[in-house]
C-alpha cells in the first residue's frame, strides 16, 4: 500500500499545457496522415483506425503524469491566519 501512496499523481501548470498541446498535435497528425491513407486505398475504415491509435498514443503519452510533466512544481506559500477568525476567537472568550 505505501508503494501505491509514493507513486506522484500530480502535473504542474506548464506539464498540463505541455500535455494538451502534445496530444492536440499527435491526434491532428495521425488524422492527416489517416484521411491521407484512407483516400489513397478508398478505405474510410483504415482512417478510423489510424485515428484510433492516434487517440490510444495520444492518451498513452498525455495521460499519465511522466516525469517530464512534473518539471516545474509549483512553491505554495505558507498560510497565514484568517485575522476575522482571530477576532471572533478573542470575542467569545471575553
Amino acid at each position: 500500500m505505501d508503494f501505491l501512496r509514493s507513486i506522484p499523481t500530480h502535473m504542474d501548470f506548464e506539464g498540463q499545457a505541455r500535455a494538451e498541446n502534445l496530444s492536440r498535435i499527435i491526434v491532428f497528425l495521425f488524422g492527416m496522415v489517416g484521411l491521407v491513407w484512407g483516400y489513397i486505398i478508398q478505405q474510410f475504415s483504415q482512417t478510423v483506425y489510424i485515428l484510433a491509435a492516434g487517440l490510444a498514443l495520444s492518451i498513452l503519452i498525455t495521460v499519465p503524469p511522466w516525469p517530464f510533466y512534473r518539471l516545474k512544481s509549483v512553491k505554495w506559500q505558507k498560510a497565514r491566519p484568517d485575522p476575522d477568525v482571530a477576532d471572533s476567537k478573542s470575542k467569545k472568550k471575553k
